[in-house]
């Protein structure tokens, strides 16, 4: 279908504006923009009942810390929790960027949402990030009842770069650690490598595009082997069997739209059960547009009502 008429309002007004692409801007101007955009489409933020942030951390064991926000909704603590990591390709973003998405998410999920700081590239590259949205996971099992959450009921889940550090996170966990009851991964990067049709699509300087996927795999990856890791392309790990239940959301107009349905596939290929959902007239980004687009409030509630069904009350 053609580009939904709210998404194409917004791409016309960045039109209009002769707003240039992030992937055309400094580092700094593309990490403001990135998350004044968002702020603008993700609407007023909603009042969730107790936001507080903690420091825990780093992975290096040098004494580093990394920032942690915490969104609970009400309820009888503990409760069940999702670790969420920000979008940005690894090189824009914050936890100030998840934070319309985190509130709405608690909101109608009913679980704590925690919110993981982690190094940017390219003053961070690849591994970075991995180890440090590890070591958050790690914490927040060890650490669950700091936070009220309860950790045999702990999900992680992202959109983007995020979808994709959830993706590698959980394939460390199968190894090493804690046990996740489901994967939230919203138009994911799986595959560093990919050449399919959606990457080949006509790039419209408007919108996310090809062109924007390479600018943050060159700041990301700075050896050619590394976009093979299973880390940085979970699309080829040896094997997925055993991983938790995955909600993959993907949107029609998206350059990585065909890696994250290939990951599906494989998912459920491989016995994980797995719903995949396609929104139509959709480009990237749309999840976060809550105060601006409807799909994206539906994806919500279809992301909430996953992470219900996955963290139900244990028997």
């Amino acid at each position: 279908m053609p580009l939904d008429p709210q998404l194409q309002a917004v791409r016309d007004q960045r039109e209009r504006e002769h707003a240039p692409p992030l992937y055309e801007m400094s580092l700094a101007d593309a990490r403001a923009a990135d998350l004044a955009a968002i702020r603008q489409g993700g609407g007023a933020a909603e009042p969730v009942f107790e936001v507080t942030e903690v420091e825990i951390p780093g992975p290096g064991g040098d004494g580093s810390a990394l920032p942690l926000r915490v969104y609970r909704p009400s309820g009888t603590r503990p409760l069940p929790a999702l670790l969420y990591f920000f979008g940005g390709g690894w090189v824009l973003g914050t936890i100030d960027t998840a934070d319309g998405v985190s509130r709405r998410l608690a909101n109608s999920s009913g679980a704590l949402v925690a919110v993981a700081g982690y190094r940017l590239a390219p003053e961070h590259p690849f591994p970075s990030a991995v180890d440090d949205c590890y070591a958050a996971l790690r914490w927040v099992a060890g650490h669950a009842a700091e936070i009220g959450a309860d950790p045999a009921r702990l999900a992680v889940g992202g959109d983007s770069a995020g979808g994709n550090l959830a993706a590698a996170v959980t394939l460390l966990a199968l190894r090493g650690g804690p046990r996740l009851a489901g994967q939230l991964l919203v138009y994911p990067n799986t595959d560093q490598l990919a050449d399919d049709e959606s990457m080949r699509a006509p790039a419209d300087p408007f919108l996310f595009n090809r062109h924007s996927v390479a600018w943050y795999r060159q700041h990301y990856l700075t050896r050619p082997e590394d976009a093979a890791n299973p880390l940085a392309s979970p699309l080829r790990a040896p094997s997925l069997a055993g991983l938790p239940p995955a909600l993959v959301i993907t949107a029609e107009y998206d350059p990585l739209r065909d890696q994250g349905e290939a990951y599906a596939r494989r998912l459920a290929d491989e016995g994980v059960p797995v719903e995949l959902s396609r929104y139509p007239g959709m480009a990237h980004g749309f999840f976060t547009m809550a105060g601006t687009v409807d799909a994206s409030r539906t994806a919500i509630a279809q992301a909430a009502a996953s992470l219900r069904a996955w963290l139900q009350p244990l028997p």
